[in-house]
């Protein structure tokens, strides 16, 4: 069965970097374009950022654009989301989900990023 995987979250001090990894398996995972999403204290799910299945292209929320950087291993079936100048408001938990299309099918158990002083 489908299953992603997510790591690296932990607590951070403003300014500093974390990688978050997502282990996929299950699927065929260089077919399919994969996501991050997060879901901050009290608020809804954002979208953060998408890769298409080669890797070649990534896009990104406004929010995150020029700190975070997507990518992808397809021989690990694992994607990344390095993030770097880390705020207090990227506070949140992460999840990595994959996307056939202009929706997410499946979902990891998401991974707790906290950023504070």
């Amino acid at each position: 069965q489908v299953q992603l995987v997510e790591s690296g979250g932990g607590l951070v001090q403003p300014g500093g970097s974390l990688r978050l990894s997502c282990a996929a398996s299950g699927f065929t995972f260089s077919s399919y374009a994969m996501s991050w999403v997060r879901q901050a204290p009290g608020k809804g799910l954002e979208w953060v950022s998408d890769i298409n299945s080669g890797g070649g292209s990534t896009w990104y929320a406004d929010s995150v654009k020029g700190r975070f950087t997507l990518s992808r291993d397809n021989a690990k079936n694992t994607l990344y989301l390095q993030m770097n100048s880390l705020k207090p408001e990227d506070t949140a938990v992460y999840y990595c989900a994959k996307r056939p299309g202009s929706y997410y099918d499946y979902w990891g158990q998401g991974t707790q990023v906290t950023v504070s002083s």
